[in-house]
């Protein structure tokens, strides 16, 4: 059983790009299915299908590509580990790469994007950072 499911569900995506994977499967859970659906609104992924398999259950997350079959997610880093948490707030989300890439936020208000923290004015916990 593994401890950390966001670093495990970053890690098979990581995986699957590297490997030129079309979709990956993660365990399902709350927040991975909250970070996948902002990966998604933010368009570095296709898209997300729920599987039961009678027990936890499967998501699967179709990966995407540039027309030149480019990776589309060139970084992926987990931020806030279970033995460090960070955690910001409302005027201190700064941008990831002047706006290029985007933070992942657990807030009250559910699993944000950095641009959804400064809109609401909400701070949380730094969970990852992509570009």
């Amino acid at each position: 059983m593994n401890k950390d499911s966001i670093a495990d569900m970053l890690t098979r995506i990581r995986n699957g790009l590297q490997r030129r994977k079309a979709s990956v499967d993660v365990p399902a859970s709350n927040i991975c299915r909250g970070i996948l659906n902002v990966l998604k609104a933010e368009g570095y992924i296709l898209g997300v299908d729920a599987i039961q398999d009678g027990r936890q259950g499967v998501l699967r997350v179709h990966l995407k590509y540039g027309p030149d079959g480019e990776q589309v997610l060139s970084h992926i880093r987990r931020e806030s580990k279970p033995s460090r948490r960070f955690y910001r707030k409302a005027d201190d989300t700064p941008p990831v790469l002047g706006g290029l890439g985007i933070a992942i936020y657990t807030t009250p208000q559910g699993i944000l994007s950095d641009r959804q923290t400064r809109r609401l004015k909400v701070g949380g916990e730094l969970l990852c950072t992509i570009w």
